[in-house]
C-alpha cells in the first residue's frame, strides 16, 4: 500500500511540474539526418565526420539515404516526424526550386521540430519562413572564383607547355555536375570567367571551349549525380575526335567537383595521358577529397578547392546542441561565418598539394 501511494504521489508531482514531462519528451526521439545520396564522395566524408561528432555529443541519430530521389526523401522526413524525431538535419535532393525544401519546413513547423539544412543550397525565404530553421553551407560562388583564379595563375606559369597546338589559346572542357543546382551554376560560370580575367591581365587570349558547336560551353552529368563515370564517358568520346594528331586536343579540364575531375583523368589515362610521367593535361576540381589529394600528390591532377567536411559537420553538431538545449541556434559559432540569423558559411581553401 505504501509503495502504491508513493507511486501515485510521484505521478501527481510529475504532472504538476511542467519540466518533468517536457524534459523526458525533449530527451527522447532521434535526431534524423537526411542525405541526398550516400554515393557522393564529399557527402560521405560529411556523414563520417557527423556520425562521430553526434555520437560524441550523446545525440542518438539515424541516417537516411534518399539515393538522389526527392520523393523518397520527403517520405523519409514524414516517417521520421511520425516516429517522434526531435530534430531534422537535411541535405535536400531537389535544389531546382523551393518546393521540396519548403515542404520539409512546413512539416517540421507543424510539428514544432527544428530543421538544419546543409550543403545543397536552400534560399533565404525558405529558411526564414520558420524561426527554428537554419542553413549550413558555403558561399558557393566563392568556390568558382577561387578555382578560376587558381587555374588562371597555373596557365600563365606553364602556358607554353600547355598550348599543345601553338595557337596561343587554351582549349578546355568544363564538366558540370547538375542542371539547376546553384553550386554547379556558379562553379561553371566563375571557373572560366575568373580564369579569363587572370589570363587577360597577363595579355593572353581567353579560354576556348573545345567544341564550338556547344553553345552551353559545358558538359553536364545527365543524371545530376556529379559522377566520375559521366566524366570518363565524356572524355573517352571527346578524345576520339579531339586529339593531338588532329591538332585540336583538349588542353585543360575543369570540373565542378573532384569525382568528375577524377573521371576525366581516367579517360585521359585511357588515351595515354596523366599517368604520372610523359604528357599530362591539367585537371582541376572542387572538394579536396582524399582521392583527389592523392591524385595531386602523384601528379595526375593539378589542384582543387577544399570544401571543409569536418568544419561543416562541426557547425551542424553545434547548432543541433543549441536547438536541443534551448539556446540560440547560432550561439558559439564564429561571427565571421554568419549571414544574418539564418545561415552559416564554411570557408573554402585552395589546395595544390
Amino acid at each position: 500500500m505504501k509503495k502504491l501511494l508513493a507511486l501515485l504521489l510521484s505521478a501527481v508531482l510529475c504532472v504538476g511540474l511542467v519540466g518533468c514531462s517536457s524534459s523526458s519528451k525533449k530527451d527522447s526521439g532521434e535526431v534524423s539526418v537526411f542525405y541526398y545520396t550516400y554515393s557522393d564522395t564529399y557527402i560521405s566524408s560529411v556523414r563520417s565526420a557527423m556520425d562521430k561528432l553526434l555520437d560524441k555529443a550523446g545525440l542518438k541519430h539515424n541516417n537516411y539515404d534518399a539515393n538522389g530521389n526527392q520523393t523518397t526523401q520527403t517520405e523519409q522526413v514524414t516517417t521520421a516526424i511520425a516516429k517522434g524525431s526531435r530534430l531534422l538535419i537535411v541535405n535536400v535532393v531537389d535544389t531546382g526550386s523551393n518546393d521540396a525544401a519548403q515542404n520539409i519546413v512546413d512539416q517540421a513547423k507543424a510539428a514544432n521540430i527544428p530543421v538544419i539544412f546543409f550543403n545543397r543550397s536552400v534560399e533565404e525565404e525558405v529558411v526564414t519562413s520558420y524561426e527554428k530553421c537554419v542553413f549550413v553551407g558555403t558561399d558557393y560562388e566563392q568556390a568558382g572564383h577561387m578555382q578560376g583564379e587558381m587555374i588562371g595563375n597555373y596557365l600563365n606559369e606553364h602556358f607554353k607547355d600547355l598550348d599543345l597546338n601553338g595557337d596561343g589559346k587554351i582549349s578546355y572542357v568544363m564538366f558540370k555536375g547538375q542542371e539547376g543546382n546553384m553550386e554547379a551554376i556558379a562553379r561553371t560560370k566563375y571557373g572560366v570567367e575568373d580564369c579569363n580575367k587572370v589570363l587577360e591581365k597577363d595579355g593572353r587570349k581567353p579560354l576556348e571551349f573545345y567544341d564550338s558547336s556547344n553553345k552551353n560551353k559545358y558538359l553536364v552529368d545527365q543524371n545530376g549525380t556529379w559522377s566520375s563515370a559521366a566524366a570518363t564517358d565524356y572524355m573517352n568520346t571527346i578524345l576520339a575526335q579531339y586529339n593531338e594528331s588532329r591538332k585540336n586536343m583538349v588542353e585543360l579540364v575543369i570540373a565542378n567537383n573532384d569525382e568528375m575531375a577524377l573521371g576525366a583523368i581516367s579517360g585521359l589515362q585511357n588515351a595515354g595521358y596523366n599517368n604520372g610521367k610523359g604528357k599530362s593535361i591539367p585537371v582541376f576540381g572542387v572538394d579536396a577529397t582524399d582521392a583527389a589529394k592523392e591524385a595531386i600528390s602523384n601528379g595526375t591532377m593539378v589542384g582543387t578547392i577544399k570544401q571543409d567536411a569536418e568544419g561543416m559537420a562541426n557547425a551542424i553538431t553545434k547548432i543541433s546542441q543549441n536547438f536541443l538545449g534551448d539556446k540560440d541556434a547560432l550561439d558559439g559559432l564564429d561571427a565571421d561565418s554568419l549571414v544574418g540569423k539564418w545561415r552559416v558559411n564554411i570557408p573554402y581553401a585552395t589546395y595544390l598539394g
